[in-house]
């Protein structure tokens, strides 16, 4: 036999064997990065607390802009755990949760830069447009 026909067979025989030990009855293959499930009863208890004290706003009976930033700040906190956990955002590379997270906070920022603009503009509606006496 000639030397590359006996490496060719030398591999075949070779990806037999690691063909074979790969379809083994014991051997386990990770497909997907799996989680222990203690990590998700944390997720949804916190969740639920979070939900509770969202809903002990209301019953409280507290009013004015600690409701709307209490309630807000809770919202966040639940929504950030659920895009994180469950959403597998914390093991995902930096650069995707830059590019799913930056946009909606660059959002939220020119909506306050117009909320402050519109109060400007309203101001001056006021001070220039008012019917003199």
């Amino acid at each position: 036999m000639t030397e590359a026909a006996i490496h060719v067979e030398g591999q075949q025989s070779s990806l037999h064997i690691h063909a074979h030990e790969a379809h083994a009855p014991g051997a386990t293959q990770a497909v997907g990065q799996q989680h222990p499930i203690k990590l998700y009863l944390i997720v949804w208890g916190w969740l639920f607390v979070l939900s509770a004290c969202s809903y002990l706003v209301d019953y409280f009976g507290i009013h004015g802009h600690l409701r709307w930033s209490l309630i807000l700040l809770f919202m966040i906190l639940k929504a950030g755990l659920i895009v994180a956990v469950f959403m597998h955002m914390a093991w995902e590379r930096l650069a995707l949760a830059y590019a799913i997270l930056l946009p909606p906070a660059l959002v939220l920022v020119f909506v306050a830069i117009m909320v402050f603009e519109s109060d400007y503009t309203h101001l001056l509606r006021i001070v220039f447009f008012a019917p003199t006496a």
